[in-house]
């Protein structure tokens, strides 16, 4: 059986681990994360057999099957479920939602395969003629080794106006000039252990596009799948206009207060909805794509309020990244709003190039007697502002007394600190215990505050979270420190980076093509770079943690957990997570010149990781008798006090020829 040319795949937490098996096996792969514009993206492919990765994400899957099936049995393909064995009840789901076919895991890649083979039987013996028709609209192109050509499938040369056979210089011409350079470093991603990479660009003439590049390493040949996107469609909404019908501040004060007037048994709710970190975004990315962002958002807010509740409530911008949502229903109903709101404000928003996460906050209150819309609106503020001074609390509710907000001067003053360049990095040496020769360096965020004095890390990204500014602080840190290693002089070329990643990094949606972008854009090697997971951050879920840090390896990254030892998921973080490195925290690590009972504990966790392949890293070796203790248990790196604190580059520099 011939495979066809192209295979859709959606996977919420392994999609690169499965386009990657499938291209081995001859599939030219269109992949996506999320399940925003499945649909389009599925005939856009030209795809005839569409994956549905299903594990750990059962409920998304099952939405996305009922959204695919009409088109794919319209047009005769095959619908590939994954599942995993515990939600095997949930099959006679997916087959009444659409799907032709199952997978269970645990299976084998040769197990998956075969059911991709079995797939795509079914949907030649159903496509008929549309699939040859589909053939015929597929955009791509293919690369032979040794050419200086490209050949153009049909539908792509009569797209851009081009021969079949065009010389490469031809076809990157047709992409936007800045983001050419995007286009040279994909390709050079290219190779016969990373054979799958993908990037988006501008296409002049025909909007978004984003390219999925295949290397096959026996032939050399480089095969592409094009996917259009278009521009992101965003409502016309004038976000400065009074327009009097509930759109604006004004009409929905008087939405609210004729509804105030009306007697009714059915609750009448404020909820104010207020963007996080946009500041930031705004002051990054200029006026132009803040308004652009403003729109999107607004455009989500305001197709949730209308899909749930339609004429039943109002939605308005009222200043700022601020939004109002009112509406006459019950608690339960308004409730499912605001989950609704919260999780499509959480999905990124495209700016140009980048990607920003930004998520939201939501304060709501419920009318009382005798509130008219100001005093109703003034609870709501509250409840948001009771919402952004908490630590994890996406929403609050007004109760009858209201609330008051407290003010984190030290959070507000972070948001000028990092505009301003305040925070700097330095770099905490790691030495090799039985050479003594340096190996690499930590990247540590410090703030000189002029009130407080030198702020660390910890105190830093406390301050952080409480702003809602703890992605926005990560990024920062994570460019500023690439650009600085990347900007080494000779001398340090050799040296490892590492960094680390906040938990909240690794839930973002779409981070690991996010990071490598700014890695490569930087110029710092990937394979110089290590990437620390704290202990004790609280990942919520190892699973996704692990796909994610499973794709940083394979792009040639290296894995530490950090602080081992000072939380209790240690165990089930060594079980769950791709590592090459553990790092034993300071306390611990000091702890081996104590009881006899402290140091058969540090034994323990270096043959501990010793047996599972990991180098062993020990934090805040102050003391020579703390190293030989180390040493002597097996510990291979270490970092602390007895070799160097925390040093500017010109500072490690001077160290290093020392």
């Amino acid at each position: 059986m011939t495979v066809p040319a192209s295979l859709f795949i959606l996977s919420f937490r392994q999609r690169d681990e499965l386009a990657a098996l499938a291209a081995g096996a001859g599939w030219q792969v269109v992949a996506a994360r999320r399940a925003a514009g499945a649909e389009r993206r599925f005939l856009s492919s030209g795809a005839t057999v569409a994956v549905i990765d299903a594990r750990g994400a059962v409920n998304e899957g099952l939405a996305v099957t009922r959204a695919l099936s009409d088109t794919i049995e319209a047009n005769g393909g095959a619908l590939l479920i994954l599942v995993s064995r515990g939600d095997i009840t949930m099959l006679g789901d997916f087959h009444d939602a659409g799907a032709t076919h199952f997978l269970a895991s645990p299976s084998s890649e040769a197990e998956f395969l075969q059911m991709l083979r079995f797939a795509a039987r079914h949907a030649e013996r159903l496509a008929g003629e549309w699939r040859e028709g589909v053939r015929k609209r597929e955009l791509g192109w293919r690369h032979e080794p040794g050419s200086a050509a490209v050949h153009l499938a049909p539908a792509l040369a009569d797209l851009l106006g081009l021969n079949e056979q065009a010389g490469i210089a031809t076809l990157l011409r047709c992409i936007d000039r800045p983001e050419r350079g995007t286009a040279i470093a994909a390709l050079r991603r290219l190779s016969a252990r990373h054979p799958v990479t993908a990037f988006a660009h501008d296409m002049i003439g025909h909007g978004r596009v984003v390219q999925h590049l295949q290397f096959d390493a026996e032939s050399g040949r480089v095969e592409a799948v094009v996917e259009l996107l278009g521009a992101v469609p965003t409502p016309d909404i004038d976000l400065g206009e009074a327009s009097g019908d509930g759109r604006d501040a004004a009409g929905a004060r008087h939405w609210i207060n004729r509804q105030l007037e009306t007697a009714n048994d059915v609750p009448l709710f404020a909820m104010m909805v207020a963007l996080n970190r946009f500041d930031v975004v705004n002051n990054a990315y200029g006026r132009t794509a803040g308004d652009h962002l403003l729109r999107a958002a607004s455009g989500r807010i305001v197709e949730a309020v209308e899909d749930l509740l339609g004429k039943q409530a109002r939605a308005a911008r009222v200043g700022g990244s601020s939004f109002l949502v009112t509406a006459r229903v019950d608690r339960g109903r308004i409730d499912l709003v605001a989950e609704r709101i919260a999780r499509e404000l959480a999905r990124p928003f495209v700016i140009g190039e980048s990607i920003a996460v930004l998520g939201c906050r939501i304060g709501m209150a419920e009318a009382m007697d005798g509130d008219d819309a100001a005093s109703l609106l003034r609870r709501a503020s509250e409840a948001l502002a009771d919402a952004r001074d908490s630590d994890s609390a996406t929403m609050r509710v007004a109760g009858q007394d209201g609330g008051d907000g407290t003010v984190d001067r030290l959070s507000v003053e972070l948001h000028r600190a990092i505009d301003r360049g305040e925070i700097e990095i330095l770099f905490q040496p790691q030495v090799s215990v039985s050479t003594g020769i340096m190996l690499g360096v930590e990247a540590l965020a410090r703030w000189e505050h002029g009130e407080h004095g030198t702020i660390g890390a910890e105190t830093l990204f406390a301050a952080a979270a409480r702003a809602d500014l703890e992605i926005g602080l990560s990024d920062h840190i994570q460019r500023l420190a690439l650009e600085r290693a990347a900007a080494w002089p000779a001398m340090l070329s050799g040296l490892r980076l590492s960094l680390n990643l906040t938990a909240a990094d690794i839930a973002r949606p779409g981070f690991a093509d996010l990071f490598l972008d700014r890695v490569d854009a930087s110029g710092f090697p990937r394979n110089r770079l290590t990437l620390e997971i704290t202990e004790s951050g609280l990942i919520d879920d190892l699973g996704n943690a692990a796909a994610l840090l499973t794709t940083l390896r394979s792009a040639g990254c290296r894995v530490a957990i950090d602080d081992f030892g000072t939380g209790y998921s240690s165990l089930a973080y060594l079980k769950a997570l791709p590592l090459d490195y553990l790092k034993i925290d300071k306390k611990l690590a000091q702890d081996i010149t104590g009881t006899t009972r402290d140091r058969v504990v540090v034994r323990g966790v270096i043959e501990m990781a010793r047996s599972l392949g990991l180098t062993v890293i020990a934090e805040g070796v102050e003391t020579a008798e703390q190293l030989d203790l180390l040493a002597k248990e097996g510990c291979q790196i270490y970092q602390g006090f007895l070799c160097s604190g925390a040093v500017t580059g010109a500072a490690l520099e001077e160290l290093l020829a020392a």
